[in-house]
């Protein structure tokens, strides 16, 4: 493996629209196996860190995409990063990298390749996500039977929630829209709470069958931030198309407006005092 051969490998996934090269140290690292800098656009892999056989070149081309994924994060903000270089934008990317490079061979996702570690996923999924899940669901079930009878005695909920159960009134408004939006428990409470949060039911939908189908948390916010920027860019555009359709209108008739108002002056000029 070497730097030509990263990336071809890097390229196949996706194009950078800026120019970018890949070194290997030749040197180990106690702190990173890699670091991406921007001001050279270097992709910087300390090979060494990684053993000789198919399990250290599997690890070698995760860190090299992980970098690539700063690369073309830089790309996308015109050849600038942030301070703060690991944004859920950053994850989205990653991802998806990710997601080509186990499609086309090129990277083995080992999580699938353990029997163990996956009846100690399942585990963890039914016990813990799907179980803690189901509980808040149900705690806002309850929570809205608890606003009724506020109701009914005249009690302000909200004061009920405060000093009563002593919890954030935030926690109690996502538990309580879990349940009236029928999420899917085995989502977990964390992701439950995100699309309790989403108002668009379309949205929600959509963002709550991505996760089903295993994509992940930050690549779901991504592509809905990316749809409504998208659809907000295009609501402006036909707002300002309309608006300028409206003005040439207002134009045509305070034309015709000046038109007639000379007639009318020379007119009354006619007309004997």
């Amino acid at each position: 493996m070497n730097n030509d051969k990263i990336k071809k490998i890097l390229l196949s996934l996706a194009d950078a629209s800026l120019e970018f090269s890949v070194i290997l140290s030749g040197k180990k690292s106690s702190k990173v196996n890699g670091i991406y800098k921007t001001d050279t656009r270097e992709i910087v892999l300390h090979n060494r860190n990684f053993s000789p056989d198919q399990t250290g070149e599997n690890l070698l081309i995760y860190t090299a995409i992980h970098e690539y994924a700063h690369h073309l994060h830089c790309c996308a903000r015109g050849g600038n990063l942030s301070a703060k270089a690991h944004t859920s934008e950053f994850w989205a990317i990653f991802h998806e990298l990710l997601d080509k490079a186990e499609k086309k061979n090129i990277y083995q996702n080992v999580f699938t390749d353990s029997p163990e570690l996956e009846k100690l996923t399942a585990f963890i999924k039914r016990k813990f996500l799907e179980e803690n899940g189901s509980m808040v669901k149900e705690f806002g079930k309850q929570l809205l039977k608890a606003s009724d009878l506020c109701d009914k005695i005249g009690g302000r909920f909200e004061d009920y929630v405060d000093r009563v159960l002593r919890i954030p009134k935030l926690a109690a408004t996502m538990a309580m829209k879990m349940y009236q939006y029928d999420l899917d428990p085995s989502l977990g409470a964390d992701n439950m709470r995100y699309l309790a949060g989403i108002r668009s039911e379309d949205d929600r939908s959509g963002a709550q069958k991505a996760l089903l189908a295993g994509k992940s948390p930050d690549s779901v916010k991504t592509a809905l931030k990316t749809r409504n920027a998208s659809a907000l860019n295009q609501n402006e555009e036909e707002q300002k198309e309309r608006l300028e359709k409206e003005k040439v209108r207002i134009e045509r008739t305070i034309g015709t407006l000046k038109t007639r108002l000379k007639e009318v002056e020379e007119a009354l000029k006619n007309i004997p005092q």
